[in-house]
């Protein structure tokens, strides 16, 4: 499958938008992270010209990771994060692919604990 020339990754979940040059930053992204990355797909479901796939993201956190916070050290440990894609196409092409990563089971299985006590009021 090819992308059209002004086609869109839409990594829907963190809210970022990839199109042209930049969609060439995503993989060398989480190959840094997880140098074994793999989709394990489950389901793959197509309607005219839309294609959904139920997958996982699995591999091992073995390159650091950049938060607001600082960076976390990789620590080994293996990932397997629920995702969904929805591929659109137009004229056989990729013009739109929507992922929905489950970044909260991605970053548990990390070792990253989200601080919900942070955003308690506290009053």
């Amino acid at each position: 499958m090819h992308g059209t020339k002004d086609g869109v990754f839409n990594d829907v979940v963190a809210g970022k938008t990839y199109q042209g040059k930049a969609l060439g930053d995503v993989l060398p992204y989480m190959a840094n992270l997880f140098p074994d990355v793999h989709r394990d797909l489950k389901r793959i479901t197509v309607s005219g010209d839309v294609v959904s796939i139920e997958l996982s993201i699995q591999g091992t956190f073995e390159g650091p990771l950049q938060t607001p916070a600082g960076t976390v050290k990789p620590t080994g440990a293996k990932v397997d994060v629920p995702t969904a894609d929805f591929w659109y196409l137009h004229n056989g092409k990729v013009e739109k692919f929507n992922c929905y990563v489950g970044y909260t089971k991605m970053y548990s299985d990390m070792g990253v604990n989200l601080d919900w006590a942070s955003a308690v009021d506290k009053h």
